[in-house]
């Protein structure tokens, strides 16, 4: 039975734990992406680039996640548009398809040191669904918090393999 996430009680840990300047005060280089879960990364694609100008690249199967990815890369160094396809035997992205259908997915934040954003973040007992980094799109190094944490939305933590000095978009 899937209970509702109460966004009161997840805000009030993070707050209770978030002061001197945040848990990520230091470390956080700013947004990396924004991610969408789609069926279909080519149709999707197609229509992303055509709102936004902006050719869909970097894709790649991330077998770590059982995902499929793409992006779409915005001027200037912007945050990008990460297109999420669910491989096979990835339950957890096909059943989010199911309930939502194409639908906003997670939102990514750049980091300079992952490993002390985790340490932070569990000290502080936020709960998270990697307690270590792994390999996300491009090689970076990626973490996840759960959903509880943030009163129902999915945070990825990047770190480029650039150690975060790099421009902005996709973990690139």
């Amino acid at each position: 039975m899937n209970v509702p996430i109460d966004p009161r009680a997840a805000y009030a840990r993070l707050v209770q734990h978030g002061g001197g300047g945040g848990l990520l005060a230091g470390l956080l280089v700013g947004i990396d992406h924004v991610g969408l879960c789609v069926a279909d990364t080519d149709r999707a694609g197609a229509a992303w680039a055509a709102l936004l100008g902006e050719p869909l690249v970097d894709r790649e199967d991330v077998a770590a996640q059982r995902t499929a990815a793409g992006f779409l890369r915005m001027p200037a160094g912007g945050a990008a548009l990460e297109l999420v396809c669910p491989l096979p035997d990835n339950e957890g992205l096909a059943k989010f398809l199911v309930a939502r259908g194409d639908a906003l997915h997670h939102i990514a934040f750049a980091v300079g040191d992952i490993a002390a954003a985790l340490a932070r973040l569990a000290a502080a007992g936020i709960e998270l669904i990697d307690r270590a980094p792994r390999a996300g799109a491009g090689g970076h190094l990626v973490a996840f918090l759960h959903p509880r944490a943030l009163g129902g939305t999915l945070v990825e933590l990047v770190e480029r393999g650039d150690g975060g000095s790099g421009t902005r978009g996709g973990a690139r």
